[in-house]
């Protein structure tokens, strides 16, 4: 699924991307990866970039994707209806004001993101990627009102200090959590969340989307799949989920499948795709 937050290394040291490279890093070129990332290991970004159709994933990424296809043939289009659900969710924010929007876990770029889909907003994307910061920041490049920062949500105070520099606490921020929080174990995710609310001005807003097991007779081979890369899944139950909403006022229509949030479009992908539930929350 989308990125998940680590640890991150030093972005001084990453290699200039090179926008003619019209292919990205697609491709069995392992010399196309930055200095620290290894390519040989599944990505889960990487991994989501390719369910995505993108182009910027190895072999390495490709192959673990295919298995989970193997296992969730609708794997695709439950990720284009869990982006076509943040745009849908962010103009939501920005029609209620919303001016600062945090998108951790961003991934790498693509089509309709943050920063695309909320102009009017200051936008701060995270990651912990080497090669989504790479091509974040070369997409982002003479963005005044933009910034790519390399950090690990599972240190939420350390992250809130480099945050601080960037947006103003003191008024509204809209946190964007979209399939991040079930790549985190329960002792970390709940304290991050709780950290995340406590730090945040009244009027700002949480949104999430988590991945839950629908399917248990072919689960463990998709968990054992991100074992093997770079972050393992923590599959909950939407009442786990919806604990991450507390103290927070969901937004009609509640806890739902990513389709069913204030859909507009009947042509829109994921109808029927159940791979986990999404919401919006304002804290008072």
């Amino acid at each position: 699924m989308r990125s998940v937050i680590l640890f991150s290394g030093d972005f001084g040291r990453l290699p200039r991307y090179d926008r003619r490279k019209q292919g990205g890093i697609s491709g069995d070129n392992v010399d196309d990866a930055p200095e620290g990332v290894d390519p040989n290991v599944p990505n889960v970004a990487r991994m989501y970039d390719y369910f995505l159709d993108g182009k910027d994933n190895f072999a390495a990424d490709r192959a673990a994707a295919e298995q989970i296809l193997k296992n969730f043939p609708h794997t695709k289009e439950a990720a284009r209806s869990n982006r076509a659900f943040l745009r849908r969710a962010v103009r939501h924010l920005v029609d209620l004001g919303a001016r600062q929007i945090v998108d951790l876990g961003a991934g790498l770029p693509t089509q309709g993101n943050t920063h695309e889909i909320a102009p009017e907003a200051r936008v701060v994307y995270v990651d912990y990627d080497a090669v989504v910061c790479v091509h974040g920041r070369a997409l982002l490049a003479r963005r005044d009102d933009v910034d790519f920062l390399q950090a690990d949500v599972r240190e939420p105070e350390a992250l809130l200090d480099r945050l601080a520099g960037l947006v103003d606490f003191d008024r509204p921020v809209a946190f964007l959590m979209l399939t991040v929080l079930h790549f985190i174990p329960d002792d970390l995710a709940y304290e991050v969340v709780t950290k995340l609310r406590d730090a945040s001005a009244p009027g700002s807003h949480l949104v999430i989307s988590h991945a839950v097991d629908n399917a248990p007779d072919t689960t463990p081979q998709a968990l054992e799949v991100y074992r093997k890369a770079t972050a393992a899944l923590n599959l909950r139950t939407r009442e786990d989920i919806l604990r991450f909403f507390d103290g927070y006022e969901l937004a009609e229509p509640g806890l739902v499948h990513p389709y069913d949030w204030r859909t507009d479009d009947p042509g829109e992908p994921g109808k029927g795709i159940t791979f986990g539930y999404v919401g919006v929350g304002r804290k008072p």
